[in-house]
């Protein structure tokens, strides 16, 4: 067919949907939101599409396989009877490109995300990589799933950095199984602390001192492994700016307290406040 050559014949609905690779209803819908004008009806009173129509909704199926959404369309066609304006649709491009680009690194964001998921389990890899990195060489299967569950509630309050450098206590606990039932025994007696118990109760004081002497311990066994030091080198990369952190790692344990999406009872709340007081005052399992 010679290009110059225009049909002079004009097709029903069906008939422009199936060229088109569309539907009629979709035709119908083009026609409601003004993207494509409606043609007169014929003696029939159907509607009959011609040569130009038929170009039009050539533009329209393709831009729309492009991701062009039919408003933007519609405003680049406007009272152009077939293509639309240059102009017009050079600017839909550039916004749609600048779409693109942004969809393109969130999908690169979350395919990280399920590969870091996949390679490192799904609790190790729901955390952030300053997190995950600072336990690497920890024992495949000597991390609680608890441990890593608490981790992801601090990596919320504290951000990465406070997460990291609470990793350092679980990096302790799973090589060490005297530390690790002291650990859960002080957490336990924390947990018992409940609303019955009265803020004047003794027991507040008593496992507020057992918290401070089980802390003590367990700093001592982190300077011993020289532990200390990777958390001194996370702060001094914070410092630097080499680590980014969205969370506040300087929060104190009661301030943490306030943001957790559960309430303390009045006597945990104290103990808290006797355990600071004492020297504790660090991010501790006191709130998991």
């Amino acid at each position: 067919m010679h290009p110059s050559f225009v049909p002079p014949r004009q097709v029903k609905i069906g008939d422009a949907a199936a060229f088109a690779g569309t539907t009629p209803r979709a035709i119908r819908h083009y026609h409601e939101i003004g993207v494509l004008p409606e043609p007169e009806r014929g003696g029939d009173d159907r509607r009959r599409y011609g040569y130009e129509d038929m170009i039009r909704l050539l533009w329209i199926r393709r831009m729309a396989d492009a991701g062009i959404a039919l408003d933007d369309i519609r405003d680049a066609f406007g009272s152009t009877p077939a293509a639309p304006d240059d102009d017009g649709i050079a600017a839909v491009l550039e916004r749609l490109d600048e779409t693109l680009v942004a969809q393109e690194a969130e999908l690169r964001r979350q395919r990280a995300a399920v590969q870091r998921m996949r390679t490192r389990g799904s609790r190790a890899g729901l955390l952030s990589d300053v997190v995950t990195e600072r336990l690497a060489n920890v024992p495949e299967g000597s991390l609680r799933q608890a441990d890593l569950d608490t981790l992801l509630v601090t990596e919320r309050i504290f951000g990465p950095l406070g997460a990291a450098i609470q990793a350092t206590r679980f990096i302790v606990l799973a090589g060490s199984p005297d530390l690790r039932a002291e650990s859960d025994r002080v957490d336990a007696a924390e947990e018992a602390l409940d609303d019955t118990v009265a803020v004047d109760d003794p027991r507040v004081a008593q496992v507020a001192a057992e918290r401070h002497a089980f802390e003590q311990r367990l700093e001592a066994a982190m300077e011993d492994a020289g532990l200390d030091e990777g958390d001194d080198a996370l702060l001094d990369s914070w410092d630097a700016g080499e680590v980014t952190d969205s969370g506040q790692s300087s929060m104190s344990v009661l301030e943490a307290a306030g943001k957790m999406p559960y309430d303390f009872s009045p006597a945990r709340l104290r103990c808290m406040e006797l355990a600071v007081e004492l020297g504790a005052g660090g991010v501790g399992s006191s709130l998991s």
